[in-house]
Formats: C-alpha cells, structure tokens, sequence
C-alpha cells in the first residue's frame, strides 16, 4: 500500500518513482496524457471564472478562481481517486516569484471550507459573535483580511470530505495517517506540475488535524516527491496525540488545559486574554499546579491549594473545584461556566455559548454550540458558492463539510506511541535551514488547548543562530479567525513568516 502511494505520488509530480534524479522532467507525452481523462470520473470538468473584489480599505483585487478536481491514478493510467480543490490566483504576478499556499484541514473528515470562507480566501462567511444560528443567511461576504494579496491560495480536500471521492468503493484504504499524508502531497505535486508552479515558493496552511498533518506532508513532498516548501503555518495544531487526551490518571492534560480555562475566565469577567495577562496562569501551571496534582487526591493539603487557585483562575463553584480534586474536564467546564444562565460553552471557543436543551441534568448531553451550529450556514455557502459564484456544479455528490464516516473509519495505527508530528517538524527544520513555521492558537480552545504546543515547541532546538519556529497566541477558539481582531493579526503575522521565508530562499540561506 505504502509504496503504491509513493508511486502516485511521484506520478502526479511528474517525477520518477524510484531511482534518477528528483530533478527529472516530465516525459514530452505527458502533457498530452494528461489532457485524456481517465474513465469513472465523477466530477464535472475544472470552471475558471474571473472576479474584482473591492475591500473596504480600497483594495482592489482583479483575482482567477479555479474550481475542480484533480485525478490521481496509477501507473497503467487507471483513476485512483478525484481530489477536488478550490484555486484562486492573482493573474498579473510572476509566476515564479509568486507564493502558493495550500490550504487544508482536519478532523480528519474536515473539508477546506473552514478555511476558504472562514479566514484566508477572499471570500468569508460572517460567523462571528457570541452565538451561532444555524439559520444564518449563508451569503459570503468580501474578506477585508484574505491572503490573496500576498499569496495565491489553492484549497484542497481530502479523500471522502467536500466533493473529493476515492474511485469505487475503496476509500477507507485513504484514510490512516501515512496513506492521506501521500495522497495529499501527491495532489500538491499535480496541481504544482499542471499549473507550471515547481519554481514558486510554496507554503502550506493546515488547521487542526490539518496542522497535524502539515510537517508529514512537507517531509513527504521533500522525499517522495522532490518539492520543497518554504513555510508551513499551523492552526490549532495537534503536534504530539499523546498530550491530547492523556488518562485522567495522568496530569499533563489537565496541566495543558488550565490555561485555556483561565483565559475563558478573564472573559466571564471581561477581561482579554493576552501574554501579561495569562503569565500567572501558564507559570501556576507547570509548577504549582502540576505539583499538587502529582500528590493526588488524597492529600488534603494540596487539594485545598487547588481548589483556592484553580477556582480563582477560572471563575468556577470552589466546592466544584474540590469535588473534581482541581482536575476540571473540559466537559464539566462546558456545562458549569455558564449554569446559572442555562447556557452551556462551547469546547471550541469557549467565548461562544448556546442555550442547554437540558439544563435542570447533572450530565445533560448537548450539541456543540459553535461546531455544529456552524454546520449549516458554512455547508450551504460553500456549495453555493461552488455553484453560484466559482461556476462548478455537482448535482450527483453530497457535499461532505464534516464527515464523521470518515473520522470513524479512520485508522490511527497499532503501534504503543500515540500519533505525533514533532519528529518530522524537527526534521523538516533541520534539513531546509530557510524554512519558517508558525504555530497559531486561540486562548479559548480547550480541543487542542494552546499550551500543550507551547510546551512541546519549547522542546525542539533553534537550528540555528535566529528562531524559525514561532507561536502566536490570540484571542478566541480553535477557530479565532472568527474574531476581526484575531484574523487581523493573524493576517500580519503570517505576512511577517512570508516575509523571512521569501527572503531567505533569496538569500540561499541555509545552503
């Protein structure tokens, strides 16, 4: 299995399969194969369409929007799968001076929507505020704080998310973690070659398991495939799954999330959360807090310490804090925050609350109020937008935003270590001394909690005399770029990673 991917891979690349040169060129008959698509294609042909958005600075861009799908296939020509994308393009730039990011993320089961008419694309959904209705008009909007201006932006989903389908009825052989991260890369490889973009400096944008599978696919494309990247961003990454959700047993992840706790805390109060303002919190954390914790329950002592300051940081019943031995879960926190409302909190963003369809239960179950509300309005304005604006339509596929048949079908591996990705960030780093990656999060998540990754950074070396691996906090959840605020910085520092990446490759730096 692994080596057939590797063979698609380095066939969408345009690139030998084993053995030659990475640096090999297309045969001359290639272009012409790919002009003769292969049979069972379900998707409609590629739809170009051109667009002039004017922002509300005065910007003006004059953009090419691409949508459709990429055909993966083996080596006798038969199609594997259709990866579709959605690519827009400033035209009048160098092709070979200008950035191309590909935008992906997780789950896994996640299509790139989140992504597109979430944050970076030049079209966004307006989803912002304390709650969400899944009611809300689905009409994107002209995205004042789109990368377009800096970088080409090309959106892809995986294998059984959006529009993207494994040819007949093997898609569960795409969905494991070294199997995606091929195809993936693979995908990136072909749009790169068909669209004569090898020569750019090319950049990945991963949210969520998205993040995770940012460092994999750079190794990926750097060995299989022969394509390096200049910078990998990562948003509300999961680095390493064994800080994740570790056993109640086992403290790190109470450690990991109490700073996402006191953040949400400060904004009970009305406060924002911010380096000064959460030292106290992230150095009682990894100190005093873990300390305690290591004594375990029966120690009076140290559960009183806990209860005082963890109910201090985090605004919640002390006696609550008692019963739970300061070990908060993020489920309890859910429910208990805002009790007294009948409101209960989402685990995303904590900022963003929903009424509780139970609230006299102990243990009422409940949707979340921020990933589920957001279902409907983001699934129906992606597919309109396909439909409508992009010019592509599918009338005979399910647009997939979310699928929990593939999150459930998903094959994590059988070995005694948990998933991680911090081995192969260390070594993309190590090799490719021009390379920038930034780690994104939002104080208020508590489904990969901001601290657990800035714990982890703190472990990996420099790699030189100036700090290429940076995290940049900001107000808000795993999504904060659903606060103005937060995507407006975001937005900057990004731009800034560009930047130095940009003028690194100029420079030959690590040569």
């Amino acid at each position: 299995m692994i080596r057939v991917l590797m063979l698609l891979a380095a066939l969408a690349a345009g690139l030998p399969a084993a053995g030659g040169s990475a640096l090999a060129q297309p045969r001359p008959e290639s272009r012409q194969a790919e002009a003769r698509q292969p049979e069972g294609r379900k998707l409609p042909a590629d739809a170009v369409t051109q667009h002039s958005l004017t922002l509300s600075d005065g910007r003006t861009l004059a953009l090419t929007a691409t949508a459709g799908s990429l055909a993966l296939v083996d080596e006798a020509g038969k199609l594997q799968a259709e990866i579709a994308f959605t690519a827009y393009t400033l035209p009048d730039r160098s092709p070979v001076a200008r950035p191309v990011t590909f935008g992906l993320n997780g789950g896994p089961g996640a299509a790139s929507a989140y992504l597109n008419l979430g944050a970076v694309g030049p079209w966004r959904l307006p989803l912002d505020g304390p709650s969400i209705s899944p009611s809300t008009v689905p009409v994107p909007v002209p995205n004042d704080e789109t990368w377009l201006d800096f970088t080409d932006l090309v959106f892809i989903d995986p294998v059984g998310t959006g529009y993207s389908r494994a040819a007949g009825d093997d898609g569960k052989r795409y969905f494991s973690i070294d199997a995606d991260a091929s195809v993936l890369a693979a995908a990136i490889a072909r749009w790169l070659r068909t669209n004569d973009r090898l020569a750019s400096p090319k950049f990945f944008l991963g949210e969520s398991y998205g993040g995770f599978r940012g460092p994999l696919i750079a190794r990926k494309l750097q060995d299989d495939v022969g394509v390096g990247l200049s910078g990998l961003v990562l948003l509300s990454p999961v680095l390493d799954f064994g800080w994740l959700q570790p056993p109640r047993h086992n403290p790190l992840g109470d450690v990991t999330r109490l700073p996402s706790l006191a953040a949400a805390g400060l904004e009970r109060r009305g406060l924002t959360p911010g380096p000064q303002t959460m030292a106290e919190a992230e150095t009682y954390a990894a100190t005093d807090y873990l300390a305690d914790l290591l004594r375990g329950p029966a120690d009076a002592q140290a559960r009183a310490r806990l209860t005082a300051r963890v109910s201090s940081l985090t605004g919640l019943d002390p006696d609550l804090v008692r019963r739970q031995a300061g070990r908060i879960s993020t489920g309890s926190f859910q429910r208990e925050t805002a009790r007294g409302e009948d409101r209960i909190a989402s685990a995303y963003d904590t900022g963003v609350t929903g009424w509780n369809p139970e609230p006299t239960a102990a243990h009422a179950g409940f949707e979340d109020p921020l990933l589920t509300a957001m279902l409907a309005p983001l699934s129906s304005a992606m597919v309109d937008h396909y439909a409508r604006t992009l010019n592509w339509r599918v009338v005979n596929l399910r647009y997939e935003l979310l699928s929990s048949a593939v999150n459930r079908a998903w094959n994590w591996g059988s070995g005694r270590t948990p998933p991680e990705a911090v081995s192969e960030l260390r070594q993309a780093l190590a090799l490719d001394g021009a390379m920038r990656v930034l780690v994104a999060h939002g104080y208020t998540d508590l489904v990969t909690p901001y601290f657990a990754s800035k714990l982890i950074l703190d472990q990996i070396p420099t790699f030189g005399p100036e700090r290429r691996l940076s995290l940049a906090v900001f107000p808000g959840g795993h999504m904060f770029y659903s606060r103005q605020a937060s995507r407006v910085a975001f937005r900057s520092e990004a731009r800034r990673l560009y930047e130095a990446a940009l003028a690194a490759r100029q420079g030959g730096e690590g040569r």
